[in-house]
């Protein structure tokens, strides 16, 4: 096995381009790419679009865009080239076809002609017998009399690799020796009955000849390791590889019910963070924290900490629960660590159509940029500024119910009168002298700040919770908050 010390760093991302790309898929472009940064070494982004019915040019854009989004860069691959393109895998096929001739040429592969229902009762019956239930080498060594009467059937074979008959021991990066028997690891399929090549050959031939050296991956494709293993010392013997890469198995991210976060899970798609409004490096941090961590005391850090520290070995094998509270509280701490102006330049979309409810003509620029350092430390995701600041820009506050029945209880109306009387007085330059009226307000009918700045921050605003309100009231300005009060008034004497 290879050893970072040894050669020069290189590693692959390769997706399949089917669907909205995953988190789990994300966690492990960001190990590959982070642990190729480390060691100053090549990160080869390639596409496995082998499965024509399954993959799409849409998704292919989508993926790209994607990844282009969190800041991620590759060194070979689309849009970047390098010396073993192409590296899609729809335009390597002819290699593909080669290597699989040259292994039943070289008696390391072969026809089988077993049927699917042949396959499935022979399992059956081994695993009725307690034994491994895996293909059973029926075709390894038929005759050239069984090779016609399976043809004259009409049966078309899928090729088979031939798998040694001895135990396979590797170290893998982040769970140490594994040992593999042979009975656990029967030969398996390559090339499909149509001709189409298989994963499990195209994806070692590809990291064959494009020298990977280290293969870090999903803990999910720990068992196709040993086959790969065998095939690559044929792919030695061949000519074809120069040496096998060492393996890292990333650990499963968990999601609800303990079960593996899939892509049927709604929190597992990266585009509902994007549409959110997660930072790239928000979710990057948080994802780096399932099977990694920078140190025992902190969880907050900048992509460039991550890639100056990142070691494989350091990645925890047991499995990583994915927790939304807590990535929200990452993105939230990395919102804050942004300086204003980047800040107000990210939140720029959702202050626009379609997510505004308020007419391009109504915002106002000066405000915004008054409101912003005050928003700034209370968002978890930058979609929440919408809300946050509509009461700015809009004629009139949102009408929410629920929050105008919390605030307005028995003698709202008479603290509303006394907030309004002193709020008229007071210094509407000053954030601290409109608190001291809503205190004094609050005082005069024997109430707290806090239960007595509730029916005015729901006049004003419409919600319960938002933006600091002193603040929030200088910058609408005196004018339109007396309005609304007022406008409260009328509805409670109605």
């Amino acid at each position: 096995m290879s050893s970072v010390a040894s050669a020069p760093v290189r590693v692959r991302f390769c997706p399949s381009p089917t669907g909205n790309p995953h988190v789990g898929l994300v966690r492990t472009a960001l190990f590959n790419w982070a642990f190729a940064k480390h060691h100053q070494g090549t990160l080869v982004f390639r596409i496995e679009d082998t499965d024509a019915a399954r993959d799409s040019e849409e998704s292919y854009d989508q993926l790209l865009d994607s990844l282009r989004w969190l800041g991620f860069d590759w060194d070979e691959g689309p849009e970047v080239g390098g010396p073993h393109a192409p590296y899609r895998q729809s335009q390597r096929m002819d290699i593909y076809k080669d290597v699989a001739q040259k292994l039943q040429d070289a008696g390391r592969a072969y026809h089988c002609y077993c049927s699917t229902a042949e396959l499935d009762a022979r399992r059956d019956a081994a695993r009725a017998a307690g034994k491994p239930s895996g293909y059973d080498g029926h075709c390894r060594d038929l005759s050239a009399e069984q090779i016609d009467a399976y043809k004259a059937e009409g049966r078309t074979p899928i090729v088979r690799f031939r798998m040694p008959d001895e135990t396979i021991t590797f170290t893998d990066l982040v769970r140490g020796e594994l040992t593999f028997t042979a009975e656990n690891v029967p030969d398996y399929g390559i090339v499909r009955a149509n001709g189409a090549p298989l994963y499990t050959l195209v994806n070692p031939v590809d990291d064959a000849l494009m020298e990977i050296t280290h293969v870090l991956r999903g803990e999910d494709l720990l068992s196709s390791t040993p086959r790969q293993i065998a095939l690559y010392k044929e792919l030695i013997d061949l000519g074809i590889a120069k040496e096998i890469p060492s393996f890292g198995h990333l650990p499963y991210v968990m999601g609800e019910g303990n079960k593996k976060l899939s892509k049927r899970d709604p929190e597992s798609s990266l585009n509902l963070y994007r549409e959110r409004g997660f930072l790239p490096e928000g979710l990057l941090n948080y994802l780096s924290l399932l099977g990694w961590s920078l140190s025992g005391d902190r969880d907050v850090f900048s992509m460039d900490e991550m890639v100056a520290a990142f070691e494989i070995s350091d990645v925890n094998p047991n499995p990583a629960r994915f927790d939304l509270k807590k990535c929200e509280a990452i993105n939230a701490d990395h919102i804050r660590l942004l300086d204003v102006k980047d800040f107000t330049e990210r939140c720029a979309p959702w202050l626009k159509a379609p997510f505004a409810p308020w007419a391009p003509e109504d915002f106002d620029e000066a405000k915004w940029q008054a409101v912003a350092p005050h928003a700034q430390t209370r968002l978890k995701v930058l979609s929440e500024i919408t809300d946050n600041v509509d009461f700015l820009f809009l004629a009139e506050p949102v009408e929410d119910e629920a929050s105008w029945t919390k605030a307005m209880k028995e003698g709202s109306d008479a603290l509303l009168r006394t907030a309004r009387e002193k709020l008229e007085s007071a210094d509407w330059t000053s954030p601290e002298s409109l608190k001291e009226a809503v205190l004094a307000a609050g005082e005069t009918h024997g109430l707290k700040l806090g239960k007595a700045q509730a029916p005015v921050r729901v006049a004003v605003t419409g919600r319960t919770i938002g933006l600091p309100l002193f603040e929030s009231l200088e910058i609408l300005g005196k004018e339109k908050t007396l309005a609304r009060i007022d406008a409260a008034l009328a509805k409670l004497a109605a």
